[in-house]
C-alpha cells in the first residue's frame, strides 16, 4: 500500500497526483527543505548588479528563479548553470545591464517581474521588453507601475497595468512613496530603483513586510535606513553593490506544509531542518501557535545574516482562531495552508484582511473555498478572506491545482486526513517553489507505513 500511495501521472502535458494514505498514517523524521525563494530572487539579482562574483550557496533550484537567472543572463551577466547547491554570478556593475535583443521572460514569477521592473525603469537610454506565462500576464502590476512613474519611470501596458510590458530607462528622482498595501515586492521595487537615483528613496508602509531586500542591500554595500517604527525603508543612490558570499535558508513557506502536516495527521513527530526564521516571516509560526501546534524551534543560529532554526512538530489537539491585520503581511503566502490546519481544529477560524490573495497565481481564496469544499469541508468565501468550519471530516476527491503551486501542495496536506483517494490535477506546478515536494511526501509515507 505504501509504495502505490503517492503516484504520480501524465497527460495533455499535466500531471496528476493520486494520494492515498495508508491506514493510521503517522509523520516521522526529519526533512530538509528548498532554498528560500524570496532570498534567491534577491541574490541572483544583486550578483547581477554587483560589481565581482557572488557565490550563492542553497539556491531555490526551481523554475520562479530560473526565470530570474535567465532574464538577467540576457542582460549580460554570467550565471552558472542552476544544477548544483552552488551558484556564481560574475555581476557587470550597477547600471550597466545590457539591453537585451529579445524579450525578457518572467515566466510565472510575480517576485521576477516586479522587482525586475525597479531595476530596468532606472537604467537610463535602454529599452526593455518584459512579459510572462498566462497567469503572470493576468496579474496587476499597477502597484509597481504607480510609485516608478512618480519617480519619472516611462512604462507602457496592456490596460494600464497587465503585462507584457515596455520600458525605457530613465534618470528617476527619489520620491518617499507611501504604498496602500504591506508588501515586499511593492517595497523592494522602489528601493531597487532608488539605487541609480540621486538622493534618498523612501518607502513607508501600512505594515511591516518581509525584509529580505533591506538586508541584502545592505550586505552589499548599500546605504540603507530602516525605521521599524514608522515602517519605513530607505536606500541612498547613487550606490555601488560589490559580489558577496549568500548562503540561502530553507524557505519557511516550504516549510510550512510540513508543519502543517505534523500537527494535524495523528501521531506524527516532525523535524524541519535548516529553516529561515526571519521575524518578519514566521507568521505562520505565531498562528500555529495561536491554534495551540506542538512547535518547538531547535538549534536556533544566524547564517549570513539571517536567522535559522530547526522546527519540531508533533501532532496536537488544534484550537480555533482569527488571523487577521498585522499578521496578514508575515504569512500571506501560508494562508492556503493554514486553511487545511484550520479544517482540523476545534471551531471556526476566520482568516481576514488578505485580499491580496485574490492577485496571487490564481485567486487563492476563491480556489481553496471551491476546492476544499469538493473534500467535504464547510468553508465560506468572505470578499478578504475565508470562515472555515473545524473538525471536518473530509474525503478523497477529484480538484485541481488552477497551476497555482501553494494550491497544489496544499490540497497534497489535506490529502492526507481524508478518507479514500484524492487526485489533484496539474500538480506539477508545486515544481515551480519546491521541486522535490513530490518525492518529500512519498518518503514520509514510505517511512511511516
Amino acid at each position: 500500500m505504501a509504495a502505490a500511495s503517492v503516484c504520480l501521472t501524465e497527460s495533455d502535458a499535466h500531471q496528476t497526483l493520486t494520494l492515498l494514505p495508508p491506514k493510521d498514517t503517522a509523520l516521522r523524521g526529519r526533512v530538509q527543505i528548498p532554498g528560500d525563494k524570496s532570498i534567491s530572487h534577491r541574490a541572483l539579482m544583486l550578483g547581477a548588479l554587483a560589481e565581482g562574483e557572488t557565490k550563492i550557496q542553497g539556491l531555490l533550484l526551481g523554475e520562479d528563479p530560473r526565470s530570474t537567472a535567465a532574464c538577467f543572463t540576457a542582460m549580460g551577466a554570467t550565471i552558472s548553470p542552476l544544477n548544483s547547491d552552488t551558484v556564481y554570478v560574475q555581476g557587470v556593475g550597477l547600471g550597466n545591464l545590457l539591453e537585451p535583443v529579445d524579450v525578457l521572460n518572467a515566466g510565472n514569477s510575480g517576485t521576477t517581474m516586479r522587482l525586475m521592473l525597479g531595476i530596468l525603469a532606472s537604467h537610463r537610454d535602454r529599452f526593455f521588453t518584459v512579459t510572462g506565462d498566462a497567469s503572470l500576464r493576468s496579474r496587476p502590476m499597477a502597484r509597481v507601475i504607480t510609485p516608478l512613474e512618480k519617480m519619472g519611470a516611462e512604462i507602457w501596458s496592456r490596460h494600464g497595468e497587465l503585462a507584457p510590458l515596455a520600458i525605457r530607462g530613465k534618470a528617476l528622482r527619489p520620491i518617499h512613496y507611501r504604498s496602500p498595501v504591506a508588501s515586499a515586492q511593492v517595497k523592494s521595487c522602489v528601493l531597487l530603483a532608488g539605487l541609480l537615483t540621486e538622493g534618498m528613496t523612501t518607502v513607508t508602509e501600512p505594515a511591516l513586510s518581509r525584509d529580505h531586500s533591506e538586508r541584502m542591500l545592505r550586505a552589499f554595500g548599500a546605504e540603507i535606513v530602516v525605521d521599524p517604527e514608522t515602517t519605513s525603508a530607505s536606500v541612498k543612490g547613487p550606490a555601488r553593490l560589490r559580489g558577496q558570499t549568500v548562503i540561502v535558508p530553507g524557505d519557511i513557506s516550504s516549510a510550512a506544509f510540513w508543519l502543517v502536516a505534523g500537527a494535524i495527521v495523528p501521531g506524527s513527530d516532525l523535524v524541519v531542518e535548516n529553516v529561515g526564521v526571519n521575524p518578519t516571516r514566521t507568521g505562520v509560526l505565531d498562528a500555529l501557535k495561536q491554534m495551540e501546534a506542538d512547535l518547538t524551534l531547535l538549534n536556533e543560529r544566524e547564517v549570513a545574516g539571517e536567522p535559522v532554526a530547526d522546527i519540531r512538530v508533533r501532532h496536537s489537539t488544534l484550537k480555533a482562531c482569527t488571523i487577521g491585520g498585522d499578521l496578514i503581511p508575515r504569512l500571506i503566502d501560508e494562508v492556503p495552508v493554514l486553511a487545511v490546519a484550520a479544517l482540523f481544529a476545534q471551531g471556526t477560524t476566520v482568516i481576514r484582511d488578505a485580499a491580496e490573495l485574490r492577485v496571487k497565481e490564481s485567486d487563492r481564496l476563491a480556489v481553496m473555498a471551491t476546492q476544499l469544499t469538493q473534500m467535504g469541508a464547510t468553508v465560506t468565501e468572505q470578499p478578504d478572506g475565508l470562515e472555515i468550519q473545524g473538525r471536518a471530516s473530509l474525503v478523497g476527491a477529484e480538484v485541481d491545482s488552477y497551476t497555482d503551486h501553494r494550491i497544489a501542495m496544499s490540497l497534497a496536506i489535506a490529502a492526507l486526513n481524508a478518507r479514500g483517494t484524492t487526485h489533484i490535477h496539474r500538480a506539477e506546478a508545486a515544481a515551480i517553489s519546491y521541486p522535490d515536494f513530490i518525492p518529500t511526501l512519498q518518503n514520509l509515507l514510505e517511512m511511516t507505513s
